[in-house]
């Protein structure tokens, strides 16, 4: 019977996983991206076995949070204790930009064997078929067996932390953080996108709603979704 994972089994986690092989391209500024991982860990309670995980992980295009939004964030994190630099944020809401980024794990690629063998054996011949497939968005990860979701965790917190100053740059390119009215262009280009969805599809009104509260805007936009409301 498995057991639910503690913050210990979280942290020892984090804490024994290393990237071996990083993907050596960043992650795509304005469409998803595929990153196809090899996760080599031991077998906890047997010697000389060793497990290699095979899957795909795919990142969401990076989105940019609002300041009002990013401010919500912080306040449900640490209330009373942020409230300070909450203020030196709405002062400098203009200047302040935030990235969002999500995965999700890609379940129809997915593959794991066990192998009788060294860790770094194992590691090894590994390493040298990644290689060999010359794919800029490939990884090898050295980690636990359990919770190895969580070396994953890692794979991806190390991605987003070696392409995040390149995402920058190239909104920064399209001009999508200037301000208008206190939300990002990209924010309300993906408002007016939602917006023509949802007219021309009833269902996707629900959607467009919790959209705008994400983005902590439903305020400035209420008149028009609720004119929408009355059409459906």
């Amino acid at each position: 019977m498995s057991k639910t994972p503690t913050t210990f089994d979280f942290w020892y986690a984090v804490n024994n996983t290393e990237v071996v092989v990083p993907p050596t391209r960043h992650l795509e500024t304005f469409g998803s991206t595929i990153i196809n991982y090899a996760l080599v860990s031991e077998l906890m309670d047997s010697v000389g076995q060793v497990r290699v995980r095979e899957g795909r992980l795919q990142a969401a295009r990076p989105q940019i949070v609002t300041p009002s939004a990013y401010s919500k964030m912080i306040l449900e994190g640490f209330g009373e204790q942020a409230e300070k630099y909450l203020e030196w944020l709405r002062d400098h809401e203009d200047h302040v930009h935030v990235l969002r980024y999500g995965y999700a794990l890609k379940q129809e690629s997915f593959s794991e064997e066990v192998v009788n063998d060294k860790l770094e054996a194992v590691l090894d011949r590994v390493k040298q078929d990644v290689s060999g497939r010359k794919d800029p968005f490939s990884a090898v990860v050295k980690g636990v067996d359990t919770p190895w979701d969580v070396c994953l965790v890692r794979l991806f917190w190390q991605v987003i932390q070696n392409s995040v100053q390149t995402n920058f740059r190239e909104m920064a390119e399209r001009k999508l953080f200037d301000m208008r009215d206190g939300i990002p262009a990209a924010v309300r280009e993906e408002i007016e996108d939602a917006f023509k969805a949802a007219s021309a599809n009833p269902a996707l009104v629900k959607s467009l709603g919790k959209l705008l509260q994400r983005h902590g805007v439903f305020d400035q936009f209420q008149d028009r979704f609720f004119a929408l409301v009355k059409k459906t």
